[in-house]
């Protein structure tokens, strides 16, 4: 006829008749006069603070009196971030809307509210209890703490902070967490060093028909982040197609034989276009400088054809050059030895020298006049 529940101290029960609630049991036997076996129990463990149940929101709308005293409520707006401390320990991120019960008993609950309409950035401190920086990105600490958003900016960086598409604050180097409750949060890096562009195969025809292969390479740097991207979403694409037009600008306008003549100019060019183009924008051109000039196959062999010719015709006009100094060398010397007997002696006796160094053994007879004279022997005209 009767029946006795039996609810442990760091337990609660919810009774039942015919599944209809009926009451909270607290610790201790309760007897029931149940002939018919009408009345059922339901415990729940006080370690585990939440009432995840069906009735939660019935509790909450019409026993009040019960939820006050058997339960901790947490109520919160559609702009509030609640935190959930057990035993003075953060252990839970509540969500937006959220209203939930928690068992009153030996754990000591409490809880603080974060509003998020305007200001969604998560303290340091805070950050650091919820969130942990892995290699693999950031790893929540406590549940919920995955709808915190964290970042690591590099040294040397800066992040541009994207909210559903709009761009809003720049990051310094270190780590940030935000709220993400509701919007969509990206984060874009931007490296302040100075930066290297190429700009490769760019097939240009010049202003006499000759279609060139020119690979070019850019440095520069941001001067101001914010400004850069509030005029460019792309700044480094912005600038790479500008390199293009003012690198077409300069080639097309010239002839192959005034690029190759003076391969800096195109340089400057450049350099000059770039700059008027990029004021304004935010960004700084270092320096500009072409790194190949390729030529097709075929203007690859006349070229080398016509340096071949001109090679060859400096050749000839050095040579050239030395016989004809050459033959007026002879002809001072002719010259000097007509009009002075002694150097056209001194001539002779060159040349006798030249001879005496060839023979092995000479005999002189005559005399050494006898001997010149032999050798050789001038007619005046």
């Amino acid at each position: 006829m009767f029946r006795t529940f039996l609810v442990k101290k760091d337990e609660r029960a919810l009774l039942f008749n015919r599944g209809d609630f009926v009451q909270v049991l607290g610790p201790g036997e309760h007897i029931k006069f149940d002939p018919l076996q009408r009345f059922s129990i339901e415990k729940f463990s006080l370690t585990q603070t939440a009432f995840v149940h069906r009735l939660a929101e019935y509790f909450i709308n019409t026993e009040t009196d019960l939820v006050e005293r058997e339960f901790y409520l947490i109520k919160l707006a559609n702009d509030q971030v609640g935190l959930r401390y057990e035993n003075g320990v953060l252990v839970e991120v509540l969500a937006p809307n959220t209203r939930r019960l928690y068992w009153k008993g030996f754990v000591e609950l409490a809880h603080t509210v974060v509003n998020i309409a305007t200001d969604f950035r998560v303290e340091d401190n805070l950050a650091k209890q919820l969130v942990e920086s892995t290699e693999a990105g950031f790893k929540a600490r406590v549940g919920g703490a995955a709808q915190v958003f964290g970042v690591k900016v590099p040294q040397y960086n800066l992040g541009i902070l994207f909210v559903d598409g709009k761009r809003t604050v720049s990051l310094e180097p270190g780590v940030h967490a935000f709220w993400r409750f509701g919007r969509d949060l990206q984060v874009q890096f931007v490296d302040l060093r100075l930066q290297v562009l190429e700009v490769a195969g760019q097939e240009i025809l010049t202003r006499d028909k000759v279609a060139l292969r020119v690979n070019l390479s850019a440095a520069y740097r941001f001067t101001d982040v914010q400004l850069a991207f509030a005029q460019q979403a792309k700044p480094a694409e912005f600038l790479y197609k500008e390199l293009q037009f003012g690198l077409r600008a300069a080639v097309g306008t010239r002839t192959l034989d005034e690029i190759l003549e003076n391969k800096t100019l195109i340089d400057d060019v450049v350099k000059a276009y770039i700059a008027k183009r990029l004021e304004g924008f935010g960004l700084e051109l270092e320096s500009v400088g072409v790194k190949d000039i390729i030529l097709p196959g075929d203007m690859k062999t006349l070229l080398a054809k016509v340096v071949e010719a001109e090679k060859i015709a400096q050749a000839n006009v050095i040579r050239r050059r030395e016989e004809t100094a050459a033959t007026r060398s002879l002809l001072n010397t002719a010259m000097v030895m007509e009009k002075n007997p002694t150097a056209l002696r001194l001539k002779e006796l060159e040349a006798l020298e030249k001879v005496a160094e060839k023979i092995d053994k000479i005999s002189v007879f005559g005399g050494l006049d006898a001997v010149l004279k032999d050798l050789v022997n001038i007619r005046p005209q």
